[in-house]
């Protein structure tokens, strides 16, 4: 589990923990909703065949989340996108712990802000089972990348895995971490 000296952990046990207990009345302190898991993706099928480009894009995930991406390959093949099975198409990250708190904050009180015309995340994207996907248009508002050594503008996924039994507990375990949703 996390270190007891993350900032956004011990946020979340001495804020968000009693704050949940108190809105849903829980009788176990093991109830109370919590981030499993954060995965963040990148789909590369625009890059399949540049070598260099697609390397350069799983480099920029690993500086943004801190941690080596798994590349992600096609399961089968499919004429029309002249796409080959086995052929690399994609990189994830999967942050646990410690490194998925540092991950969160830096997402909610760095990136976030940096985003143009930033209203707040929407709250429709919960999948029905209490976890939460975000898109996000460029990587450059991450402050590990610089605009000089991008080579193009690439969007990335990221996905919220909660212990949370309903979209509605989901929410306001991630409102009470800090995640700015639209009013």
């Amino acid at each position: 589990m996390a270190k007891k000296d993350n900032r956004m952990y011990v946020h979340y046990v001495k804020d968000v923990v009693p704050a949940l207990t108190k809105e849903y009345g829980y009788k176990n302190v093991n109830e109370v909703p919590k981030l499993d898991k954060i995965v963040v993706s990148r789909g590369l099928g625009d890059v399949k065949d540049n070598t260099q480009s697609f390397n350069k894009a799983v480099e920029e995930l690993a500086l943004i989340t801190g941690q080596k991406p798994l590349v992600t390959t096609a399961k089968k093949s499919i004429a029309n996108f002249k796409l080959r099975a086995g052929q690399k198409v994609g990189a994830k990250v999967t942050l646990r712990g410690e490194i998925m708190y540092e991950f969160l904050e830096k997402l909610i009180t760095i990136a976030l802000p940096r985003v143009r015309d930033f209203q707040g995340v929407s709250s429709k994207a919960f999948d029905g089972k209490g976890n939460y996907s975000l898109g996000l248009t460029e990587q450059l508002i991450f402050p590990e990348i610089s605009y000089e050594k991008i080579d193009k503008v690439r969007g990335l996924d990221v996905i919220f895995v909660t212990t949370a039994k309903s979209d509605k507990e989901a929410k306001s375990l991630l409102e009470n971490l800090g995640l700015p949703f639209k009013k």
